[in-house]
């Protein structure tokens, strides 16, 4: 692992669907010349967001989303990126709630976080996810477990809220265990449809302890866990997260 590197793995790249049926993949069958470094870092540097940004319009853009992708930085907002080979091939925002700034969802679903919020749950929001298509599974689910680690182990958060065009719901559902929160709406920052889902990082951390680390040795789990890292490996990641955000 560098040094500017939150964490670092060898995996072999492309990412593949987890659907039922899917043939058990056998990781002994890989040679090394087949796999590649990944590394997950914050975006602190003017460069690092730019190319975070990059990656950004690209996907989004191919999609016929209208979405800002210089907006990946605030006082309350970091952004995470995974770069292979010097390109950069994942990122994600998160958002953490403030009392001033609140959250990017509020534009839309500002009754029902307010909602969350009268009940004393802390609130914070994944965003400006843009996974290369020739990236592995593990950088999506390495960048999720990062983003916990920040909102839920650092600064105390309770859930994640996140808006998701209507057709990608039953991925969050079943991939990571989200719960609808909210009726369909219009996104007005992408100009798509949009319904808000939230998930309790309890749950998080209950699958992550059961499940991470065990990639293809996880049996009939039909989830993202598996590919979060390990539970003891959680202490050293989140001291030099904590180092890497300041």
């Amino acid at each position: 692992m560098d040094e500017d590197s939150i964490i670092s793995f060898a995996d072999k790249p492309g990412l593949r669907e987890l659907v039922i049926g899917e043939a058990a993949h056998d990781p002994a069958e890989d040679h090394e010349i087949d796999r590649q470094m990944f590394h997950l870092r914050l975006a602190n540097s003017r460069k690092e967001r730019e190319a975070a940004s990059l990656l950004l319009k690209k996907m989004y853009g191919w999609r016929g989303y209208d979405v800002d992708p210089h907006a990946t930085h605030g006082p309350n907002r970091i952004t995470l990126y995974t770069e292979t080979g010097g390109e950069t091939v994942g990122t994600m925002s998160l958002c953490l709630d403030d009392p001033a700034l609140g959250l990017p969802a509020d534009e839309n679903f500002r009754h029902e976080l307010d909602h969350l919020r009268a009940q004393g749950r802390r609130l914070c929001e994944p965003s400006r996810l843009a996974i290369d298509k020739g990236a592995s599974r593990r950088v999506f689910a390495g960048m999720i477990h990062l983003s916990y680690l920040y909102a839920h182990h650092i600064h105390g958060h309770t859930d994640y809220v996140i808006e998701v065009n209507p057709r990608h719901v039953m991925f969050y559902r079943r991939m990571l265990g989200f719960t609808h929160y909210g009726t369909q709406r219009n996104c007005s920052r992408v100009g798509a449809p949009a319904v808000l889902l939230r998930l309790d990082l309890d749950y998080m951390q209950d699958q992550i302890r059961q499940y991470g680390g065990l990639m293809e040795q996880h049996g009939n789990v039909r989830s993202f866990y598996p590919y979060f890292f390990p539970p003891e490996d959680e202490a050293g990641i989140t001291a030099r997260l904590m180092r890497g955000a300041g």
